[in-house]
């Protein structure tokens, strides 16, 4: 088994559209094992009780922010050695400062594509 069948994702976007487009770049990847969270709140206990290798998570989402998933992410034992990639439309140099400073894997920007999600996913779990 291979490391796309192996890895297991979550994605974290309060925009069904968005979630969409995110699974949609992994299934074109040829990754399958994801789950979907719309809520950066309902995602950490999710993934407190069941973690993963990986999550893509938003940046702006209400409640809960992905700095704010970052956050509990890394300071949680669990959970805190998971890869975490930032997804946003804005990355300001302050976000990817604080994002840095938390412990952030890697970020992406929207508008994506499949092959340069591949990329940014790669540079986090290694070659897929």
């Amino acid at each position: 088994m291979g490391l796309k069948e192996s890895l297991r994702i979550m994605v974290v976007d309060d925009m069904a559209t968005s979630r969409g487009l995110i699974t949609q770049a992994l299934d074109d990847i040829g990754i399958k094992n994801y789950v979907t969270e719309n809520d950066g709140q309902r995602a950490f206990e999710k993934l407190a009780k069941s973690p993963v290798h990986l999550v893509l998570s938003d940046y702006n989402m209400p409640g809960m922010d992905g700095l704010g998933l970052l956050k509990s992410v890394r300071t949680h034992g669990p959970t805190q050695k998971m890869g975490f990639i930032l997804v946003t439309g804005r990355p300001t140099p302050k976000i990817v400062a604080q994002a840095k400073q938390l412990g952030l894997n890697n970020m992406i920007k929207k508008p994506f594509t499949a092959d340069s999600m591949k990329a940014c996913i790669e540079s986090v779990v290694g070659r897929l």
